[in-house]
């Protein structure tokens, strides 16, 4: 007969338990800035796709787009923050910025996000 116990002892799960929580608690924070820049994405592509962009001058294009914001309600990006090129009869809307999330105490996380119309 085999006498040996098998399982885990009171201090590996306690461990685990601690890992799984962390874990959770980072990603609790971060998605949501990660859904936010791809509604923001979102918006700059489908702004890039449309063929009534090319004709549009780049204040139309930011209220444009200031527009869609309003609607799917994202800030980290105001219309004057998006740099807006033609390239061969081609509009192209780009974007870059920074969000800091602060995690505990005195622990924070950097996140660079960049998107383009014609990713």
């Amino acid at each position: 007969m085999n006498n040996r116990q098998d399982g885990l002892s009171l201090t590996t799960l306690i461990l685990w338990g601690i890992v799984i929580a962390l874990l959770a608690i980072t990603g609790m924070k971060v998605v949501p800035s990660v859904i936010e820049y791809y509604n923001i994405l979102g918006a700059v592509k489908k702004l890039g796709a449309d063929p009534a962009t090319r004709t549009m001058s780049v204040t139309e294009i930011r209220k444009a787009y200031e527009r869609q914001s309003a609607i799917d309600d994202f800030k980290s990006v105001s219309p004057q923050d998006l740099e807006i090129t033609k390239e061969g009869g081609e509009v192209i809307i780009s974007f870059s910025y920074s969000q800091k999330i602060n995690l505990f105490k005195n622990v924070n996380l950097l996140i660079d996000y960049q998107g383009s119309s014609q990713q």
